[in-house]
C-alpha cells in the first residue's frame, strides 16, 4: 500500500466522517435557526412541488440500494437464497429508476435555484459546492449501474468496494480493493465522502429534521366560527364550533 493510497482511501475518509460528526454537533449548538433549507413554497411553488419529491423520494431510494449492495456482505443475500443474476437485475433495474429519479429532481431544483431570483438568493457557495458534488456522485452512480451492471458483463463491485467501504467503520478498509477498483467508481467514492464532508455546513442538515414527533403530538383545541341557524331569536347570527386539530 503506497502512501498516497493510504492518504486517500484511508486518512481523508476518516477526516471526513469526524467532520460529518464534529460538523453536525456545532451546527446544531450554535446555529439551530440555519437548520433549515431555507427554500419554501413561499418563493417559488410549481418547480418545488415537482423537484422536491423527485429529489427527496428518489435518494431515499438509492440510500436503500447502497445499504443493500455495500453494507450488507453478498454472503448474507446468498445465504437468504436470492441469485446472484436476480440480485444484479434487481439491483441495476432499482437504481437506474432511483437514480432518473434523483437526476430529474436535482434538474428541477438546480433550474429554480438559478431561474428565481428569491430562491437564488438564499444559496450559500457551499451550497452550491454540495450540488456540483451531488450531480458527480449521481452521474458517476447510474453510468455502471446502466452501462456495465445492467447492459455488459457487470463488475462485482460488492467484492471491492464494499469491502473498502465496510472497513472504514470496522477500523480494516481493505485499500487493495478500491485502489484496483475501476476509475468510475473510485471518483463515485471520492465524491461521496466529500458531500460528507460538506454536508454539516449546508441546506442537507434539514434532512434530518423529518418531524416524526408530529405524529403522536397531542391534538390542541381552537375555536371557528360557523353560521347559526336563523330560527334562533336573540343570536348574532354566529355560533361557536370546538375542533381538535394538530399544530
Amino acid at each position: 500500500m503506497s502512501s498516497w493510497d493510504l492518504w486517500w482511501w484511508v486518512i481523508l475518509p476518516y477526516l471526513a466522517l469526524l467532520t460529518f460528526v464534529v460538523g453536525h454537533v456545532w451546527r446544531w449548538r450554535y446555529d439551530q435557526f440555519g437548520w433549515t433549507s431555507r427554500s419554501t413554497q413561499l418563493q417559488e411553488g410549481p418547480l418545488l412541488k415537482w423537484g422536491g419529491p423527485l429529489f427527496h423520494y428518489g435518494t431515499f431510494a438509492a440510500i436503500a440500494g447502497h445499504v443493500l449492495g455495500i453494507l450488507i456482505p453478498e454472503s448474507f443475500t446468498r445465504w437468504m437464497g436470492v441469485p446472484e443474476n436476480a440480485y444484479r437485475w434487481f439491483s441495476s433495474v432499482a437504481g437506474t429508476i432511483a437514480a432518473l429519479g434523483v437526476i430529474a429532481g436535482v434538474v428541477i431544483l438546480a433550474f429554480r435555484r438559478t431561474a428565481v431570483p428569491r430562491v437564488r438568493a438564499t444559496t450559500s457557495p457551499v451550497d452550491w459546492l454540495a450540488l456540483l458534488l451531488l450531480l458527480v456522485v449521481i452521474v458517476l452512480g447510474i453510468i455502471p449501474t446502466i452501462g456495465i451492471n445492467l447492459l455488459g458483463a457487470g463488475y462485482d463491485y460488492r467484492m471491492s468496494v464494499a469491502l473498502w467501504f465496510r472497513g472504514l467503520f470496522s477500523g480494516s478498509p481493505d485499500v487493495a480493493a478500491i485502489a484496483h477498483a475501476p476509475l468510475i467508481y473510485q471518483i463515485h467514492a471520492t465524491a461521496a465522502w466529500a458531500i460528507l464532508a460538506v454536508w454539516p455546513f449546508t441546506r442537507l442538515v434539514h434532512a434530518w429534521s423529518y418531524p416524526l414527533w408530529y405524529l403522536w403530538r397531542p391534538y390542541i383545541i381552537y375555536r371557528s366560527r360557523v353560521a347559526a341557524r336563523p330560527t334562533e331569536p336573540g343570536t348574532s347570527g354566529r355560533r361557536w364550533r370546538r375542533i381538535g386539530v394538530r399544530y
